[in-house]
């Protein structure tokens, strides 16, 4: 089983990239990515990694973020 918290503030953003957490990405009430880990962010774009050729860039005011931990 998993715990979800949503990422809101830069202080959420960071701790999630330092621990490597999980992310969960939804837009529009749809899953748009998951599984990757934040590798930069600033107050308009959450970029993200799931492998070496696979990056994404998300709006943060189009999007809501999620953090994945296992329990």
């Amino acid at each position: 089983m998993a715990l979800y918290r949503r990422l809101v503030t830069d202080a959420d953003f960071e701790e999630a990239m330092e621990r490597q957490f999980k992310l969960r990405v939804f837009k529009d009430d749809h899953i748009v990515d998951s599984g990757g880990i934040i590798i930069r962010f600033d107050e308009n774009t959450v970029v993200s990694q799931s492998s070496v050729s696979d990056v994404a860039y998300h709006d943060r005011s189009a999007c809501e973020f999620f953090e994945i931990r296992k329990r």
